[in-house]
């Protein structure tokens, strides 16, 4: 008979080092350590830093072994937790909202990069901001700059509001309802987005499947149907000197530059971390 992994033994009695130790070797992750390493935090009520420099010695709080369950079930840790860190901020998510990932910073990277020796952006814009993570992250990095989001789902508005709120950022940053950038006008001098590229029949694992959702996930056969939409619109959107900064999945770096030139854009590729192709970047003369 087949069966999942063993079951852990109650927290009581345990301590925070044991603890960890047993759930890294349950949860099945790219990542197991620092998924328990996290979860035991929330647990605690404490950062993962402080977690690792003064609470190894700790107890483990009974709590624990609930979260290391829904872990199990493949449920997000920052579906769990509530948050997730991305770039200097903490933006908080949960089901209904994309989980910031890592390989999106390269978007905030690239957009530095082009705003050195300059005041940085005045006006930014985020398509399909989600919970805000990309907005928040530009607004926190250019501390004079006014942003705007925007999204179709009132799940993101309501992350949305929240991280304003928890980030103190009510003046600066405002959420539209909007499909893609229908309806906009006005110039902007920062663009960034991150839409869906997955194509539909693509496989993926049951923590992104299962969770996550497929709004902000699929976009049609070949998963480029919102660039479709949305390139045609960057030029008119884009102040003079400014920059459009767009996610692509790894593989889609050709097909969505060619997209950008059919709209008389000259695309940049920019690389993550992990030396995977990650955004294409495009400047608008300055005139």
């Amino acid at each position: 008979m087949v069966t999942g992994p063993p079951p852990a033994p109650p927290a009581s009695g345990r301590g925070v080092r044991v603890a960890l130790a047993e759930a890294a070797t349950r949860i099945a992750s790219a990542t197991p350590r620092l998924d328990a390493e996290l979860l035991m935090a929330h647990a605690l009520g404490v950062s993962h830093q402080d977690l690792l420099l003064k609470h190894l010695g700790d107890p483990a709080p009974a709590s624990f072994d609930a979260l290391v369950a829904r872990r199990l079930k493949h449920e997000p840790v920052a579906y769990i937790t509530g948050a997730r860190g991305f770039w200097t901020v903490e933006i908080g998510v949960g089901p209904g909202v994309l989980v910031p990932r890592a390989d999106s910073e390269t978007l905030i990277e690239v957009a530095a990069a082009h705003f050195v020796g300059t005041d940085g952006p005045k006006r930014v814009l985020d398509l399909g901001t989600g919970p805000g993570t990309l907005l928040f992250a530009a607004l926190a990095e250019w501390p004079e700059a006014y942003g705007l989001g925007v999204d179709q789902s009132e799940q993101a508005w309501d992350y949305f509001e929240a991280n304003c709120a928890a980030l103190d950022m009510d003046e600066r940053a405002r959420f539209k309802f909007g499909d893609w950038a229908d309806g906009l006008d006005g110039q902007f001098d920062l663009i960034l987005c991150n839409p869906p590229y997955i194509g539909i029949a693509e496989e993926l694992g049951p923590e992104v499947r299962e969770h996550e959702p497929s709004s902000a996930l699929f976009a049609g056969a070949d998963g480029l149907d919102d660039y479709r939409r949305i390139i045609p619109d960057l030029s008119r959107l884009l102040a003079p000197g400014g920059i459009a900064v767009l996610e692509i999945g790894w593989t889609q770096g050709q097909a969505v530059s060619a997209l950008m030139r059919g709209a008389g854009l000259d695309p940049v590729l920019h690389h993550d971390l992990g030396g995977r192709p990650r955004a294409l970047a495009a400047k608008m003369p300055r005139n």
